[in-house]
């Protein structure tokens, strides 16, 4: 993989750049995609409350398997696909016993290898295991909060996370955010780190890739009139003159949103910031 510059021959040709995939399979598998209707930003009541949000490529939605609970049964990788909903790659395998999963494709995985998954499996790029059977400071990815509900944690491009410590029933693991956190040790994780590390180094170059994105226009508050935004108006060009709001007033950096207390905040041993 690599990123691909343009010549200038536009204005927006000039920043330009694409992220040359390795993938070996233009459609998706059939039975394992779906059509989901997009929300644009509403919610159940039709209001929004994402702003921006809107238009956009039409998409299917890709089948995950995030659980990889088919044990001692060896998998082959058929193809390395592009998902349009998430920033890495995806793998198609197919079972010995005829099923066919995607799974988040790890760097270094590709066609004709096999995975599996279990308690007694090596330690090898794309096999999954729970924590108690992985040794400490090994790559691992698609990582489980709770025994049995399927990797929720470090599933973005590029990401991968480390145990540092066991202790008792819990391992310690700590976060690309830098985070460390109790797991329970029959949590199941996968190894490696996940592919297409460069999906954030891609320059868009213009506004028409981010609407295929199903991105509309973002206008700054300074730029409006007062009557549609509390940092609009002023003579000449404002900077606004107070904190950063929302257009109803809002502080929109530095506000906390986040509950004071949530039921998991015993199991965070180093926060993040």
């Amino acid at each position: 993989m690599a990123i691909k510059k343009y010549r200038p021959h536009t204005p927006s040709r000039r920043y330009y750049t694409v992220n040359k995939l390795s993938t070996t399979k233009k459609k998706p598998e059939k039975g394992l995609t779906f059509s989901k209707k997009r929300s644009a930003g509403r919610n159940n009541d039709g209001r929004i409350t994402a702003r921006h949000r809107g238009g956009g490529h039409r998409r299917k939605v890709r089948e995950i398997d995030f659980r990889r609970a088919k044990d001692e049964i060896q998998a082959v990788v058929q193809a390395i696909e592009y998902d349009p909903n998430r920033s890495a790659l995806i793998a198609l395998i197919a079972y010995a016993d005829g099923v066919k999963n995607y799974i988040v494709c790890p760097e270094g995985l590709s066609i004709g290898d096999r995975v599996v998954s279990g308690e007694n499996v090596a330690i090898q790029v794309g096999n999954c295991m729970p924590l108690m059977k992985i040794p400490l400071g090994v790559e691992i990815h698609n990582v489980e909060m709770s025994p049995g509900k399927g990797g929720m944690l470090v599933r973005s491009a590029g990401l991968s996370c480390q145990i540092l410590a066991k202790e008792g029933k819990y391992a310690h693991v700590k976060l690309p955010s830098g985070e460390i956190r109790l797991l329970d040790q029959r949590c199941r994780a996968t190894i490696g780190k996940v592919s297409n590390a460069l999906h954030s180094s891609v320059t868009y170059g213009k506004a028409g890739r981010t609407r295929h994105m199903g991105r509309r226009p973002h206008v700054r508050g300074v730029a409006m009139n007062p009557i549609d935004h509390p940092l609009g108006g002023g003579e000449g060009k404002s900077h606004g003159g107070r904190q950063p709001t929302s257009p109803w007033g809002w502080l929109t950096k530095g506000k906390k949103t986040r509950k004071v207390h949530k039921a998991s905040d015993k199991f965070i041993v180093k926060r993040r910031k």
